[in-house]
């Protein structure tokens, strides 16, 4: 299984894109023992921004898995025909060096990208890398709206370190 979480963020990073970390990586980095096999990122979706963030991933030799331009993941009316005619929620990327894990776009914002954003929690990874991650609550509304069974579960696990937290 690729690990290079590192040079993903660290690209990023360097361009200073904006994204946020949720999903199964977001739980394990507050601490959920929980496994995942690819980073899913709620990111900045204004043209520009997506432009932005492609061109960086493509550069960093990400392809898109479905056979489409990657790049037309920048236009709004582009993601909107893939979610309503493909039932695409997420864009994939896998890695051609295969080191990095697989890259899951969402294709909308369920939560509001400045909501998520204001709210992020900056985990340092690698012991230097400061990433960008959902907050718990944020994190318990996006598996909510989800509702599959691991969802409830993880949101129980969540619920126990607000917990935890509350009682310090």
């Amino acid at each position: 299984m690729p690990t290079d979480f590192h040079g993903l963020f660290a690209a990023l990073e360097a361009r200073k894109l904006r994204y946020v970390v949720v999903g199964g990586l977001a739980l394990v980095l507050h601490g959920v023992d929980r496994l995942t096999a690819d980073i899913d990122l709620a990111v900045d979706l204004a043209p520009e921004a997506a432009g932005d963030l492609i061109a960086t991933l493509l550069a960093a030799g990400y392809r898109p898995v479905a056979p489409v331009d990657a790049r037309l993941f920048a236009d709004p009316a582009t993601r909107a025909a893939w979610r309503q005619e493909r039932g695409m929620q997420v864009f994939s990327l896998w890695d051609t060096t295969g080191a990095r894990p697989t890259i899951d776009l969402f294709t909308e914002s369920v939560i509001p990208f400045e909501e998520l954003w204001r709210d992020t929690v900056t985990i340092k990874i690698s012991g230097i890398l400061a990433i960008r991650v959902a907050s718990i609550p944020h994190l318990i509304q996006l598996k909510e709206i989800a509702g599959r069974p691991q969802d409830f579960a993880d949101i129980e696990r969540l619920r126990a370190i607000l917990s935890r937290s509350s009682d310090v």
